[in-house]
Formats: C-alpha cells, structure tokens, sequence
C-alpha cells in the first residue's frame, strides 16, 4: 500500500465549535473506512493554518483514494491529496548530473 498526505480546509461547512468539528472528523474516519475498508488512517493532525487539519493514511489505488476524498468533501470539507514516501526513497531516486 502507498502512503498518502492530504491537506483538509473547511469550506462549505459551519461549525459551532471545534467539539462539533471533532465529532465531524469522527464520521467522517468511519464512512471513509465503511467505503473503503481498504484504507488505514495513520495519523491525523489538526493545524493551525490555511489548512485544518492534515491526514496521513496509506491506500492500495486512486480508486481509494477517491472515494476517501468524496467522504470528506460531503462534510464541507476540501481535501487537497499528495502521495507520499519516506525521503530516504526520494534520494535513491534521484537524477545523477549528466556528465558533459
């Protein structure tokens, strides 16, 4: 399974108090593993910035992926979703210069 990063912002929703939008963040943990049992939520933070809060889980496929994305958004909330790796992978990865 890969890794995921996704950046949450409330949108469209209204929130008496960040009680609610805890309990909000709760259904939608559940519907998005009741979707897609796939899924495995790693981690989730809540942030003081442009973003609220930011969720790292791992997923087998886009497909997955997607559907986590429409729980989320069906709750007022935007989700903006990266894949992710460790950076030790990144480095193994990276381009050598071209010798001239």
């Amino acid at each position: 399974m890969s890794t995921w990063i996704s950046l949450v912002e409330v949108t469209d929703a209204e929130f008496q108090n960040l009680q609610e939008l805890t309990s909000i963040w709760g259904d939608i943990r559940m519907e998005a593993e009741d979707a897609t049992s796939d899924i495995e939520i790693v981690d989730t933070y809540a942030l003081l910035s442009r973003y609220d809060f930011l969720l790292v889980f791992e997923a087998p496929d886009r497909d997955a992926v997607f559907e986590l994305s429409l729980a989320v958004e069906r709750q007022g909330l935007d989700m903006t979703t990266m894949e992710g790796g460790p950076h030790r992978a990144l480095r193994r990865t990276r381009r050598r210069p071209i010798a001239q």
